[in-house]
């Protein structure tokens, strides 16, 4: 693959993918606390909530599985383009959904909508990544350096869109939210289509779709662990917090519910951006630049670890203390905030690891098989999420959390220098 030779050409294309991932994840935070706060106010039991997403991670699932051969296919830019294109068709069709539609019929288009925001959301996210290997300076800690400040931004960006979501919908309602966010969306496109420098892969015809599936230990290992950390989120995160939350901050009235709405918000954005804030200072805070790959190989496996303790405690503390009381409710605030800075840590480690065990040659293959198994968990945990709440409230969902997160250790565990 052709690198962009001169420094100003890869700082200009770097911040160019960076401001479109940025715009796409955005409308994506608040596409999804729309849907789940929308249609749990209109009676959606945790199982049914769980349904409206699980075709978005399966989508992510078979997307990220062919994005890698896609982009060595055709090129990097197409598949980001692609990706912005498929958000905005999939944010102008929630319009069409009809308040007197029967809940079959709005689980299936809206499960069919979220299942298109998935396939963007993964070319999107495949393509940024896979520009930073390509991008980055060689040398004194700059891929990791640069890693992390894509993926801390964005994760902060997405902080934002949960908390827009929820705010637009308490103002303005589900339609015109989504019109907005199309709107925006639809000039960050044009802005992005103009101001794209050349210089990155535009692709090589030979590439096979075999190639996708890596003969790496390293990297099958680093995938396994992934898909429990990243289920080990989502069985709490996506609707036992939100409903759990709503059920104890909701009074029944509009006013109340606003009001939900807007703590709902603010709880996920807040986690959402300590999250990508500690991202982005992983390098820092580990000292990248002055510790080899095989510390870091280390430093996966000891933060994994770590991560176990947090939900496995709160899962216990709110299953001794049985119904909700306010010291319970900081107390979960605190220590989630906890996990997700934990969390932080290793997911920076995962996404520094993945781009250097990969080789140029196979860069967007590598990092699409990775993102498959980062789908994959997300599915596995937003599965799990609605059934363990419907069959035992939060602390299964926490408790469930914390013996992924032990499978997940096992494959950090693997990982050789």
């Amino acid at each position: 693959m052709k690198t962009p030779a001169r420094k100003d050409t890869r700082l200009t294309a770097y911040f160019a993918v960076t401001a479109a991932y940025w715009a796409f994840m955005l409308t994506d935070g608040a596409l999804r606390m729309l849907v789940l706060l929308h249609f749990h106010t209109l009676g959606f039991s945790p199982v049914q909530l769980a349904y409206l997403f699980v075709l978005y991670e399966i989508a992510g699932v078979v997307t990220n599985l062919s994005a890698g051969w896609i982009a060595a296919r055709f090129g990097l830019t197409r598949t980001l383009y692609a990706g912005l294109i498929i958000q905005i068709g999939a944010l102008l069709a929630l319009t069409a959904l009809d308040p007197v539609w029967s809940i079959g019929a709005s689980v299936v288009f809206v499960m069919a909508v979220q299942g298109a925001s998935g396939v963007a959301k993964d070319l999107s996210k495949m393509s940024a990544k896979s520009a930073v290997k390509l991008l980055a300076p060689d040398g004194d800690g700059g891929l990791f350096r640069w890693v992390a400040l894509l993926t801390g931004s964005k994760n902060a960006v997405k902080g934002f869109g949960f908390l827009l979501g929820a705010v637009l919908l308490g103002l303005a309602g589900l339609q015109a939210a989504v019109l907005g966010m199309a709107a925006v969306l639809g000039v960050v496109l044009v802005a992005v289509l103009a101001g794209m420098p050349p210089g990155l892969p535009t692709g090589r015809k030979d590439a096979k779709f075999r190639e996708v599936f890596s003969d790496n230990t390293n990297i099958n290992w680093l995938s396994f662990a992934r898909v429990f950390l990243f289920g080990a989120r989502d069985v709490w995160f996506v609707v036992g917090i939100p409903v759990y939350f709503y059920a104890v901050l909701s009074d029944g009235t509009d006013a109340g519910n606003r009001a939900a709405f807007f703590m709902i918000g603010s709880f996920m954005a807040l986690w959402i951006i300590l999250y990508g804030a500690v991202q982005a200072s992983a390098p820092r805070l580990l000292r990248t630049a002055a510790r080899p790959a095989s510390a870091l190989i280390t430093a996966a496996r000891n933060w994994s670890a770590a991560l176990i303790a947090i939900p496995a405690m709160l899962a216990l503390l709110v299953w001794l203390a049985g119904s909700p009381a306010p010291w319970l409710t900081v107390t979960l605030v605190a220590g989630l905030l906890l996990f997700g800075a934990v969390f932080a840590v290793n997911s920076a480690l995962h996404s520094y690891l993945i781009l250097a065990f990969s080789t140029g040659n196979r860069v967007t293959m590598d990092v699409g098989f990775y993102y498959m198994a980062n789908a994959t968990g997300r599915l596995l945990g937003t599965v799990l999420s609605g059934a363990s709440y419907q069959l035992g409230g939060l602390p299964l969902c926490l408790a469930t959390a914390a013996v992924m997160l032990v499978l997940s250790t096992v494959g950090a565990a693997r990982l050789r220098a």
